[in-house]
């Protein structure tokens, strides 16, 4: 299964910004397009798995892990 996020992006006084809908702080800066998408595409890889780590180090020991569908 594949997640699927959202990227809003526009130009901006020569730059363009964008942020991603679904993860909140998930959001940047470039000066070009593909850059943009490249660069968030990363922050989003980046920012889940510091989620994920976070979020198994609040559990501790004796969690259980199960995969939701929405």
């Amino acid at each position: 299964m594949q997640n699927q996020y959202t990227a809003v992006m526009k130009q901006e006084d020569g730059w363009w910004v964008g942020w991603i809908e679904e993860i909140p702080g998930v959001n940047c800066q470039e000066k070009t397009y593909e850059e943009l998408k490249d660069t968030l595409e990363v922050t989003l890889k980046e920012a889940l798995e510091f989620n994920r780590q976070d979020a198994l180090t609040a559990a501790g020991s004796g969690y259980r892990e199960e995969k939701i569908a929405i």
